[in-house]
């Protein structure tokens, strides 16, 4: 497995892979998650193989920064209370590819370059508890995020909003 910057190449797949994840992340169309690379301070895609011939996309994980240009309700959550944090936007995995250490290492070299641009105080980032994501409850709790509210969206989904100190 490789896990690099995303090019935009890999826009057409991580859609897929996006939408496929619906709903522990929210859906969107081509431009909207155009938009959302854009606004991103970290964008990275993660690749079976080594990046040679036959690879492919399987995952990808994107953080924007506390001025991002985004709407959602959960970012704006978090922009109302941190001033130095960054927010983990979404995270998605093919299904065939889970368990073998793609979300670890999404957020290991999203720290690295959150650090080396100078870094924040908070790692924000929400997590379903209606409809209940349990596998993603759990694996936040074993990299050490804790809760710091809940909140009903407009969507329907009640989450939890976690954060994890970075400095």
């Amino acid at each position: 497995m490789l896990v690099r910057d995303l090019i935009p190449a890999d826009l057409p797949r991580i859609l897929e892979i996006n939408n496929e994840a619906v709903p522990a992340v929210g859906v969107l169309d081509a431009p909207g998650l155009q938009h959302l690379v854009d606004e991103s301070i970290v964008a990275l895609t993660a690749e079976d193989g080594d990046g040679e011939t036959g690879s492919h996309v399987i995952g990808f994980c994107l953080v924007l920064g506390p001025r991002a240009d985004y709407e959602s309700v959960n970012f704006r959550w978090f922009a109302e209370r941190y001033d130095d944090f960054v927010y983990l936007d979404r995270v998605a995995i093919d299904p065939a590819s889970k368990g073998r250490g793609i979300g670890r290492a999404f957020y290991e070299r999203a720290a690295e370059q959150i650090a080396a641009r100078g870094g924040a105080d908070e790692l924000c980032l929400e997590v379903n508890l209606r409809p209940r994501n349990d596998a993603s409850l759990a694996f936040h709790a074993r990299l050490g995020f804790t809760e710091v509210g809940q909140q009903e969206t407009p969507y329907g989904a009640l989450v939890s909003l976690m954060t994890k100190r970075l400095r």
